[in-house]
């Protein structure tokens, strides 16, 4: 090997996606320590740290970041090379696919995603959660998910966003509510009407009190009657007339069509959001995680806006 070569690109790219050496070295049928040597031998060629241990897990350097990416286009180049001059098939992708979606991503846009993925990647285990969007930020930057769909984000140095959608809250009342028949009202005419609200850290929590905010207004000004966890629940208590509730359009789109519940826009109130994919840019994605963000680029993985 010459001294320009750089060797172990497949331990190492198993360390940085694993972001363990113990499960690489499972992976690869190696011990701890026949990885840790290959890593410092990879390191002592590049003159530079590719990893940082944090919390009994090893996470890659800015220089191991840029080095993942060189070392998984090199061996899809030898896999493909060994295809294109052998004529042997190259193995399915397979693993497992960890996911975190909020409620809206979760039950309006994941399935259908899904669907395309498991029919393009049938040999992938997919595991996904539904919860709220504080908690699924949480699950991505503790590493107990690869990739997360959110309805908001915060500022956080550690966490990448890709807008996959667009989605826009509506304010929803019962059938025979008197403003059943009303397509737009003021945002003064709120002040009196008992509100149902998603729990704080929800991405639909997350944009009213934006909207609001940008109207010169807060929560404080509008009369809360309930929090609720989930849209079913919420949905639920509007058709028992327990107040009225600003939802995602998607999570309404039915009941409205069936005549169960009266959508409106509110006069002043900016309700659009995105939906976003979310990683930890500070773990190196495995191929499942790649080849589900990849399937949101592609015009064949077509999803609601």
């Amino acid at each position: 090997m010459t001294a320009d070569q750089l060797p172990h690109l497949e331990t190492f790219a198993e360390a940085a996606e694993l972001g363990s050496f113990t499960a690489a070295g499972k992976a690869l049928g190696l011990t701890q320590a026949a990885v840790s040597q290959r890593i410092h031998a990879l390191e002592q060629l590049l003159g530079r740290p590719l990893f940082e241990r944090q919390g009994g897990r090893v996470l890659l350097t800015e220089t191991g970041h840029r080095l993942h990416d060189y070392a998984r286009r090199i061996l899809a180049l030898h896999r493909e090379a060994i295809h294109e001059l052998t004529g042997r098939k190259l193995p399915p992708a397979a693993g497992e696919l960890s996911l975190a979606t909020s409620s809206v991503p979760g039950e309006h846009l994941l399935p259908g995603l899904l669907s395309v993925f498991r029919e393009r990647h049938p040999h992938i285990q997919v595991r996904a959660t539904v919860s709220d969007t504080r908690q699924v930020l949480r699950q991505v930057e503790q590493g107990q998910a690869e990739v997360g769909l959110v309805g908001g984000k915060v500022d956080n140095p550690h966490l990448e966003y890709r807008c996959i959608a667009t989605d826009r809250l509506a304010l929803v009342v019962p059938a025979g509510h008197p403003w059943a028949r009303r397509k737009r009202l003021l945002l003064a005419q709120l002040g009196g009407q008992p509100l149902i609200l998603r729990e704080a850290g929800s991405g639909s929590r997350w944009c009213l009190e934006r909207a609001l905010a940008q109207a010169g207004k807060s929560l404080s000004d509008l009369q809360v009657a309930l929090e609720l966890g989930s849209n079913e629940a919420i949905k639920e208590a509007v058709q028992r007339g327990l107040g009225a509730a600003f939802l995602s359009t998607h999570a309404v789109r039915q009941d409205v069509a069936s005549g169960k519940l009266h959508a409106l826009e509110v006069s002043g109130l900016p309700l659009e959001r995105e939906v976003f994919a979310v990683w930890d840019r500070r773990r190196a994605l495995p191929t499942p995680a790649r080849l589900f963000l990849d399937l949101l680029e592609s015009p064949t993985g077509e999803h609601p806006s």
